[in-house]
């Protein structure tokens, strides 16, 4: 039990509170374009393979960037604590945790559909690939923000084989969203990352410039979910999923300030944890009752 904590501290399992809810949002996107008397036990065994394919994905992401950052985070007063420094968990150990996720993965959507099985490899190369961009470009985020951004495709694509204008809409936004917050937390490795000649967007351009990239990122994100409620036809209760939303982007740009970054963490975990999973809420809920 003591190294199943371990595991899930590793792969800060917390963190899947950002992407899931938008891969529910797909899924149920999804429903609503099945015929009606659609059997009911195929759906439920799809969403349970989704959401093995969501966790299994993001686990082997997270867990091969922390072993391919190991002497960086050795380095970094921030990040030492960390299970591959500390020794808690040895690199072979995460590594091989990395390949049993991928392949868990892998066969989750041999399980969906054949589309979701052949892309399989693309999307595990994307999500993997973006623990090396930090080495060479300041667009690491944007990367990152295009492999969460799978999960609405993905969670659509295993419910109805084809791909559609909504779910790429609900996409686009979490592109820009987690790109804008992920230039906020690193606000805190500005400095470091320049001494070891990593790239980012505030070690490129400095912390002031950086909160304006971000904004800007958050606003088209939320330009992006707006297009969806309009091109949606969504009701009303998905526009107060938007009011939240939107309103979690401004209360975390309002809190981090580039001489004060006591609050990044506030703004990274809990306005963005609220911001996905009350919009999920709602979007969902618009979906089915009205």
């Amino acid at each position: 039990m003591y190294k199943v904590k371990n595991y899930l501290s590793l792969v800060k399992f917390s963190h899947t509170i950002f992407a899931m809810p938008f891969a529910l949002i797909g899924f149920f996107l999804g429903v609503m374009k099945i015929p009606s008397g659609f059997s009911f036990q195929p759906l439920a065994l799809k969403f349970f393979l989704v959401i093995v394919c969501m966790i299994s994905a993001r686990s082997a992401a997270m867990a091969f960037n922390r072993f391919l950052d190991r002497s960086f985070d050795a380095k970094n007063p921030r990040t030492a604590i960390r299970e591959i420094p500390k020794g808690i968990i040895s690199a072979n150990s995460a590594l091989r945790f990395v390949i049993a996720a991928s392949i868990l993965f892998i066969l989750a959507t041999y399980f969906i559909n054949t589309i979701c099985f052949y892309l399989s490899p693309v999307a595990l190369f994307v999500i993997l690939f973006y623990s090396y961009t930090k080495r060479f470009t300041p667009l690491c985020h944007l990367v990152l923000g295009i492999g969460l951004s799978l999960a609405p495709i993905g969670a659509y694509l295993a419910v109805t084989g084809i791909f559609a204008v909504l779910p790429i809409l609900f996409s686009l936004s979490v592109i820009f969203w987690v790109s804008g917050f992920d230039v906020i937390y690193a606000l805190q490795d500005v400095e470091f990352d320049q001494s070891q000649q990593l790239y980012s967007i505030p070690s490129t351009v400095g912390k002031e410039k950086a909160l304006r990239v971000s904004e800007l990122f958050h606003l088209l994100s939320a330009a992006c979910v707006i297009a969806a409620g309009v091109y949606g036809n969504f009701h009303w209760i998905y526009w107060i999923g938007i009011l939240v939303f939107v309103g979690m982007l401004v209360y975390q740009h309002s809190i981090v300030k580039p001489n004060d970054l006591s609050k990044v963490n506030i703004a990274f975990m809990t306005a963005n944890g609220i911001a996905s999973v009350v919009f999920a809420v709602f979007v969902i809920m618009d979906l089915f009752i009205l």
